[in-house]
């Protein structure tokens, strides 16, 4: 693992400086080969305007939030990540990262769930390069390498969790978004802690059932929500009914007997469980001839 090594560059005005100089001696050089007719001026002139323009090519310029690598045939010299215009040995290679921060919005992909249902799933990675020489040197291509990586934790994510928790308390990928997001930036900063980046946030994006099951799935949830709704009616409607025969019996405003008070109960449940308003029968009584 090759660790990263700030290193502060010359300044670049002192480096123009320079190569202007070693260019104007040259040029000077040479008029004097032509006119004074000395050989050995002009075999001197050639190799210091050489050295001149060489010396022009180390020059370069660091933004901020960029860092520029620096290499002497295939060595490691340092980084530089200070901004401005500087100056350093033009047989270096310079290499430029980017250290702004960065989002990957990672395409839908289809995997089964815990339960072994298929999901649809994608998330969004928030990272930036934390140390330059590792992301050089230690993989071949940092950004295809967090692409790939953070596909593949969300693969892995997404088969230890259910779509869904059956009792409502367990986790799950749609009902524990903070804890699954959570869990997903912790398993990216390993997988991608070898080359050099740091994962400032990590979330779920997309989430659905794969569409050859999404209806299933659908009426499976429309039935938990009418089974839930018409256990909250018969509570309530039981307690009114308890409530109503308490207050009956405690005002003394009729005495019911066991069979009275089955009726009373089954009708008021039904008035008060059914799903359309109750359409009484009035007994108005036999008329005798």
């Amino acid at each position: 693992m090759t660790n990263e090594r700030k290193v502060t560059a010359w300044s670049g005005p002192l480096g123009l400086v320079v190569g202007l100089i070693l260019i104007a001696l040259a040029i000077n050089y040479f008029i004097g080969a032509v006119s004074h007719e000395r050989l050995g001026l002009l075999f001197l002139s050639l190799p210091m305007l050489l050295l001149g323009i060489l010396t022009l090519s180390g020059l370069f310029t660091v933004q901020p939030n960029q860092a520029v690598v620096l290499l002497f045939f295939g060595t490691y010299v340092g980084t530089v990540r200070d901004a401005g215009w500087w100056w350093t040995n033009p047989f270096n290679l310079k290499k430029r990262i980017s250290l702004r921060v960065r989002s990957l919005n990672g395409h839908t992909i289809k995997v089964n769930d815990k339960a072994g249902n298929p999901v649809e799933i994608a998330a969004v990675v928030v990272w930036r390069v934390r140390d330059s020489a590792q992301a050089s040197f230690d993989v071949e291509d940092f950004e295809a390498f967090v692409a790939v990586q953070s596909e593949t934790a969300v693969r892995h994510l997404a088969s230890e969790y259910p779509y869904d928790a059956e009792d409502h308390e367990g986790l799950s990928l749609r009902g524990s978004t903070d804890k699954v997001s959570a869990t997903l930036r912790e398993e990216l900063q390993q997988r991608l802690q070898q080359a050099g980046v740091d994962v400032i946030e990590a979330r779920l994006s997309h989430l659905a059932y794969a569409p050859e099951i999404a209806g299933a799935m659908l009426q499976r949830q429309q039935a938990a929500a009418i089974i839930a709704a018409r256990t909250r009616i018969v509570d309530g409607a039981v307690g009114m009914v308890e409530m109503a025969l308490a207050r009956l019996k405690n005002n003394n405003v009729i005495e019911l007997d066991d069979d009275r008070r089955a009726a009373m109960v089954s009708n008021l449940l039904v008035v008060l469980c059914g799903e359309r308003a109750a359409t009484p029968v009035l007994n108005t009584g036999t008329l005798t001839p």
